[in-house]
């Protein structure tokens, strides 16, 4: 992991360098220096694993991500989730993927994990998976809430994508660390995540520089230019059964 993930960190450095972004990284220390833990992070664009990964530097850990398994599809991504050691996650069925994140996290490790599982276009957060809470029940290790803004303004759905030198300024806040019960409610638990990530998502934004009226990297909520939560779910569900269309048909072809 090591080698491949230094390459990765100066490469996302360099990256960042080149933009000129303006990183900040605030709650660094609710990142334990050692042991297991759940990252719970929002999820907003193609690029907010990259500042989400330099924060941890300042800890001086690095985090195991679960990453969509369509991406072992392509060469270049095989590889580096390979050597990254991140965790491929086949939507229909996790269980594999599920059961190595646990390991890792008794063994130790961060696993960093999008409980909303795909990114929002309206920029809020959607509804979570239980999965962040049910693994760091199982391992005994604490969830940290995790919040990345600015990030989306690069590379998103339904956002003019900004990968040049636009000195874009990123967030990145670490919330206190959250222990969860066997004995708990499973559903209530999540719901209380949410809570906890909705709260700093909000204290994020409200410290984020002042957006122009209408800005379409901005949420509905703050006067901009992103759908509401019911419209991007509209949009999301129309592309998630075409998705699921794509798969079958490949799945039939490959039977043939």
């Amino acid at each position: 992991m090591e080698p491949v993930y230094r390459v990765l960190e100066g490469l996302a450095s360099t990256i960042h360098a080149v933009q000129g972004t303006h990183r900040r990284v605030f709650g660094a220390e609710h990142v334990p220096a050692e042991g297991g833990a759940v990252l719970a992070i929002n999820h907003t664009g193609y690029v907010d694993f990259m500042p989400l990964g330099l924060a941890l530097r300042t800890r001086g850990r690095r985090a195991r991500f679960l990453v969509k398994s369509e991406l072992m599809d392509i060469g270049i991504m095989r590889y580096l989730v390979h050597h990254a050691r991140a965790v491929p996650v086949d939507r229909t069925a996790g269980g594999e993927a599920y059961r190595a994140a646990v390991q890792a996290l008794r063994a130790g490790e961060l696993i960093a994990v999008y409980p909303e599982s795909t990114i929002s276009r309206s920029f809020e957060l959607k509804e979570f998976k239980s999965g962040a809470v049910r693994m760091a029940v199982e391992a005994q290790a604490p969830v940290i809430p995790a919040i990345v803004w600015g990030a989306h303004r690069q590379w998103s759905k339904g956002v003019e994508r900004r990968m040049g030198r636009d000195g874009i300024p990123i967030d990145v806040e670490f919330g206190e660390p959250m222990l969860f019960s066997a004995d708990g409610d499973l559903h209530e638990q999540t719901a209380e995540l949410r809570e906890a990530m909705l709260e700093l998502l909000h204290r994020v934004q409200s410290r984020y520089p002042e957006a122009p009226a209408g800005a379409d990297w901005v949420p509905a909520r703050l006067g901009g230019g992103a759908p509401t939560p019911e419209s991007a779910l509209v949009i999301e569900d129309a592309e998630a059964a075409e998705k699921a269309a794509r798969r079958a048909e490949k799945k039939r072809k490959k039977s043939r």
